[in-house]
């Protein structure tokens, strides 16, 4: 099922269907190994929601412990991301992806052998290494290895295996709820750390990277596994371009600094903050304790989890197959509309109603809220990300906006369940309808479209919002 998803990519774009069979599945499989990085992210996200509610019980977890062990993990992938953007501008993208599975391994299976929960929150820390890292460079290399046209298709791939990684985690989960087996929860992800291992050992560099530090030859050789030769000069040559104009590698002070990078990179980091306060991640990481609020056993709660993360697939390979037709920019208005409606019903059920209506109430308007976040802002923050900065800023600026994701993940996970008791859930959910409305007024005012522009269309684009006379005609 995972490989037939990954395949998507080969469908879209005259760059793909004038190739091969051969070049065409050697540019899937390096896809799909790559976005294994973001199945880890998924599931080792995600298999906490179900492995909670035993780990409390074997360890005695409070309230506090609890809401501990699942947000280390985003602290250390909050840390971890900018720390990932430097490191691969300076070793490559793919040598900084096979650390990112080493770390995967060595953090998945100290969780599965955890004695006690000190062992446990230190497993936790280690695997925030790994889905900091991933979130940060997964999109950085797939935007780099992908033909325009096909970009936001490719991309997205990786939110798609992050979706699926989720469905994983809550699939095992329910599996192994009836012996209360959290550690074979924690041990499943080791096999997509190892599988990720592999395939990056043999996927290529990037060619952007490899021109940026003058490999030309293996550039153009990367390139040819995947673009007519006919094109393969045009193509370098808009990596030379590029390189011109973006220069040397930026300090972080200097990204903020640079009038050439900063309208891009204060785009990155409101959206980047937006997508968590918006409240997504509450429900994914808490959706089992929250669906038991409303009466449900631990069971049930997890099949709900499951038609969630199921949902939540679908919708995203919808969103695949949109980002290159309908545009980005469109999908993020859409997307956030519909998410700050659907957070008043979601509210409604933990104020007004009761018993089955409340349930019935709670999970629709779950659903509704997840498919319209994975029909926009989900994948959409991640290709942006990946799309509006100059090459030199690239990683480095993608690595600062995943860490204030991360941080602002961090910060409303560990709000959620004090807010919940202070104000009440329902009331907590209309707060994020609320910032729903806010985060539509910032996009429809500052975010630009980016569907089929090249790097430099879209630099120019940017700088253009601010200095309407450095924009590139749309023929550039």
């Amino acid at each position: 099922m995972t490989a037939g998803f990954a395949s998507a990519p080969v469908t879209h774009g005259p760059e793909l269907d004038r190739l091969p069979l051969h070049t065409r599945r050697r540019l899937v499989f390096w896809t799909f190994c790559a976005a294994l990085g973001g199945w880890l992210f998924g599931y080792d996200t995600g298999v906490v929601s179900g492995a909670m509610l035993f780990i409390r019980h074997e360890f005695g977890l409070g309230p506090a412990m609890q809401g501990a062990v699942v947000s280390v993990l985003l602290l250390s992938a909050a840390i971890t991301a900018p720390v990932a953007g430097r490191l691969a501008d300076r070793i490559g993208r793919r040598r900084a992806l096979l650390l990112v599975a080493a770390v995967f391994v060595v953090g998945l299976v100290v969780a599965a052998l955890a004695p006690n929960v000190g062992v446990l929150l230190l497993a936790r820390f280690i695997l925030g290494f790994g889905v900091g890292g991933a979130s940060a460079l997964v999109p950085v290399y797939l935007s780099e290895l992908a033909p325009t046209r096909v970009r936001g298709t490719m991309v997205s791939t990786n939110q798609l295996m992050v979706t699926l990684g989720l469905l994983s985690s809550y699939i095992v989960d329910l599996l192994l709820s009836g012996t209360q087996n959290w550690r074979g929860m924690f041990a499943f992800g080791i096999v997509g750390a190892v599988l990720m291992l592999a395939g990056m050992s043999v996927a290529p560099e990037t060619p952007a990277w490899l021109e940026r530090h003058g490999h030309d030859e293996r550039a153009r050789s990367v390139i040819s596994g995947y673009t007519p030769p006919d094109r393969i000069d045009s193509v370098v040559k808009g990596f030379g371009s590029a390189r011109e104009e973006s220069g040397r590698t930026l300090s972080v002070r200097e990204l903020f600094a640079s009038p050439a990078i900063r309208p891009a990179l204060m785009i990155g980091l409101t959206l980047a903050a937006l997508q968590q306060f918006c409240g997504i991640n509450t429900i994914m990481y808490y959706a089992p304790t929250i669906m038991q609020k409303t009466g449900l056993n631990a069971s049930n709660a997890l099949v709900y989890s499951i038609i969630i993360g199921a949902i939540n697939v679908l919708v995203t390979l919808v969103a695949m197959r949109l980002t290159d037709t309908v545009g980005r920019r469109r999908l993020l208005i859409v997307s956030v509309s519909l998410m700050a409606l659907a957070t008043v019903p979601m509210g409604l059920a933990f104020t007004t109603l009761q018993g089955t209506a409340s349930s019935v109430t709670a999970l629709t308007s779950t659903l509704a809220y997840i498919m319209a976040f994975a029909v926009g802002l989900g994948p959409v923050f991640w290709l942006l990300n990946a799309e509006i900065y100059p090459p030199s800023a690239r990683a480095e600026a993608a690595g600062l906006a995943t860490m204030v994701n991360w941080l602002s993940n961090f910060v409303v996970s560990q709000a959620f369940l004090p807010l919940s008791d202070a104000v009440g859930q329902g009331p907590a959910f209309w707060v994020f309808g609320v910032i729903c409305v806010i985060a539509l007024a910032y996009i429809v005012a500052r975010v630009p479209e980016t569907k089929n522009r090249t790097f430099q269309q879209i630099d120019s684009e940017i700088r253009g919002m601010h200095r309407p006379e450095e924009r590139v005609p749309e023929s550039a």
